[in-house]
């Protein structure tokens, strides 16, 4: 152990943090295991502990792992996971199904090992960094608009494309990110506003022909337009419920909260130990709590922006930027849909949230900005090297000078 943590390298405040966010995670989602439980029928909490421990051990190891590795190298791997990733998109649509009653069309079962992967948060992180390569690669050239389509809106397309049909506000969000990566890279925003307009265009199409051939995908549009519809009139439907429980279990938390396990609204409230596990957060440990958590994640923002700043090539402040700020842009947006700030949304609490996708894919994420930032601190060791062993040299010119 003690080999492993000398050889961890990259900004340290960023490891602190997310190893924060890792363990407090335990006490929301063990609390809410409790309910999980029974519903399941045998009512052992210890599973689901040892299943969230699971997938935190190896988020870490892929964070471990991904931080060693040279950032230079995801230049080169995002071409090479691009149509990866196309492949495991189709697959994913292919073979949706149904589990209980719920469209599972995001997910695709890994063989062997009777697990689930969500594969649009994979296809997230691939896009983030293939866009930080093309915009590094163009840096200081002239692009015209049709230049650009192949090499970058095509493959952002296809991925959206292949996301929508299943999940519209990870759609949506990917595209967000990735707008704001190409603003953030100096892309000309006129072109970024036509394609904006062309992406309203093409959800407004898809939304027409889903309603005229409502068998292809059963109950997606109604889903979507429902939680929108929901949001804004102001009237209690049944698509309230959650919201309204999550509301219910925040005004109970009051300041300090009613005591971490403590939960009421655990018991009634659908997906306590993901989507809306900020309400159960704030139930037990009050504002106080909530405006921690929010705190930590500021700190985590801080902490990428001061990475990027310093990233020695343009592709790593890019990179950095790129699969960083979708991490803040997503917990937000966990927390806003739990105080009825923004519509449902089914996205998780980074780092907080059960479920291992996210987890791993968040890993992820922290791993490659933690190897870009590993990459500043080996270049400024060279330097003081440098200085240790040639003082008399440095002296001599010195005097020369």
């Amino acid at each position: 152990m003690q080999t492993v943590f000398n050889n961890i390298k990259g900004d340290r405040l960023i490891w602190a943090i997310a190893a924060l966010l890792a363990i407090f995670s335990f006490l929301p989602v063990y609390s809410a295991a409790s309910n999980l439980a029974y519903i399941g029928g045998d009512g052992n909490t210890f599973g689901y502990f040892v299943k969230h421990f699971m997938h935190l051990f190896l988020g870490f190891s892929i964070m471990y792992g991904v931080h060693k590795i040279p950032y230079r190298y995801f230049r080169g791997l995002s071409m090479v996971m691009l149509p990866i990733v196309f492949v495991l998109l189709i697959l994913t649509i292919l073979q949706g199904t149904t589990i209980q009653g719920a469209n599972a069309s995001r997910w695709i079962r890994i063989p062997f090992v009777n697990m689930s992967f969500q594969t649009s948060t994979l296809a997230a992180v691939v896009l983030m960094v293939y866009i930080a390569r093309y915009l590094s690669k163009i840096k200081d050239k002239t692009i015209t608009f049709k230049e650009s389509i192949l090499p970058l809106w095509i493959p952002v397309f296809i991925i959206l494309a292949l996301i929508l049909p299943s999940n519209f506000s990870t759609t949506a969000i990917i595209f967000v990110m990735a707008c704001a990566l190409l603003f953030l890279g100096g892309y000309p925003l006129r072109y970024l506003i036509a394609m904006g307009l062309a992406g309203v265009a093409g959800l407004a199409l898809f939304v027409l022909i889903a309603r005229a051939f409502p068998e292809a995908m059963p109950n997606r549009v109604d889903t979507w337009t429902s939680r929108i519809e929901s949001f804004f009139n102001g009237e209690d439907t049944e698509e309230d419920y959650q919201i309204e429980k999550a509301k219910i279990a925040i005004a109970s938390g009051g300041v300090v909260g009613v005591g971490s396990g403590k939960s009421i609204q655990k018991n009634f409230l659908p997906q306590s130990s993901s989507d809306f596990i900020y309400a159960i957060i704030v139930e037990e440990y009050g504002l106080l709590g909530g405006f921690a958590l929010m705190i930590l994640y500021m700190w985590l923002l801080f902490r990428i922006i001061i990475v990027a700043q310093k990233a020695d090539t343009i592709f790593g402040k890019l990179l950095v930027l790129g699969v960083g700020i979708p991490i803040i842009f997503q917990a937000m947006i966990n927390m806003a849909v739990a105080v009825e700030l923004f519509p449902v949304t089914g996205q998780t609490l980074p780092l907080i949230s059960s479920g291992g996708t996210s987890i791993w894919m968040t890993c992820l994420a922290i791993g490659i900005i933690l190897s870009v930032s590993a990459k500043r601190e080996e270049i400024i060791q060279k330097e003081k090297q440098v200085v240790v062993e040639n003082p008399l040299e440095i002296l001599s010119e010195t005097l020369e000078d």
